[in-house]
Formats: structure tokens, sequence, C-alpha cells
């Protein structure tokens, strides 16, 4: 198994493909959920996962339904700065689903308040709204593996 990192309508190429590559250096999943706010031919999206595409294990879904349809048995976790517990409070399990939202709005407020008891933030001061969606991926799925004890990584 593997942990699946999803993209609910990412916007800046940039960062899923600095996402992509943090899949390829983990063996995490990736799924990208639409609609996307840029073509996956984009420049910007390669150059960001480097040479790494070859590695990342990646899915493209219509609706966010349709991804936990395909998934029925998953667990997700939902990043967003309208959660109460933070992200080291959760105990992660190999295959868990790490959702974070689009850039500019984050995840919508039907799917955090439906989810609350698996929604979760990233402490930080009050001088800014979030972080990087790249960084914020990165930050959650390394301790995620870091729990795990980092299966398969060396």
């Amino acid at each position: 198994m593997a942990l699946h990192i999803v993209l609910v309508e990412p916007e800046i190429p940039a960062n899923t493909g600095n996402i992509a590559r943090t899949c390829a250096a983990t063996g995490a999943h990736l799924h990208l959920v639409r609609p996307l706010g840029f073509r996956t031919d984009d420049a910007t999206l390669k150059r960001a996962g480097l040479d790494y595409w070859y590695a990342v294990h990646i899915e493209y879904h219509d609706s966010f339904e349709e991804l936990q349809a395909a998934y029925p048995d998953g667990r997700y976790f939902y990043a967003t700065t309208k959660a109460k517990q933070y992200y080291h409070q959760f105990k992660f399990q190999d295959g868990d689903f790490l959702v974070f939202g689009k850039e500019t709005k984050g995840l919508p407020p039907e799917l955090i308040e439906k989810n609350r008891e698996t929604a979760m933030k990233m402490p930080m001061t009050d001088k800014v709204r979030s972080l990087n969606l790249s960084n914020s991926a990165a930050i959650i799925v390394y301790e995620a593996l870091r729990q795990l004890d980092f299966p398969g990584m060396g």
C-alpha cells in the first residue's frame, strides 16, 4: 500500500509539479480532482516535477465523489486552516488519503463541515493565512510516513 495525496481542483501547475515530485520521493499516490486550473502538459508543471514523472502513480477524477467511490474503504483526512485539530494529533495508517484544496479557496466548506472529525490544520502564526500548498502536502505526508517508520524508504 501507499499513502495518497489528493488535490481537489488545484490551480497552480508548479505546486502540483512539486507535489508530484514529493510523491515520487515518498511512493505516495497522487490523485487530481478536476477541474484543474492548468493543462497537464504545462511546461511549469513538468519542470517542477523534473524527470521524476515516471515514478509517480497518478490518477485523475472528475469529482471528489468519484474518487471516494473508487476507494470506498479509504480513510480521508482534510487539510484546512478551519480545523480544530493539528495534523500531528492524528494516527495515520498506510493507505490513508491526505486531501488538499485549491490554492485560492482551500477545500469546499461543505466538505470540511461534513468531515470535521478528520479535518486537520498546521500550527502557524497569525501573520499568514496559510502555507504554500506543496509545502503543506510535504510536511503532512512526511509526518504520516514518520509515524509509519518510513516504510520502503532509506
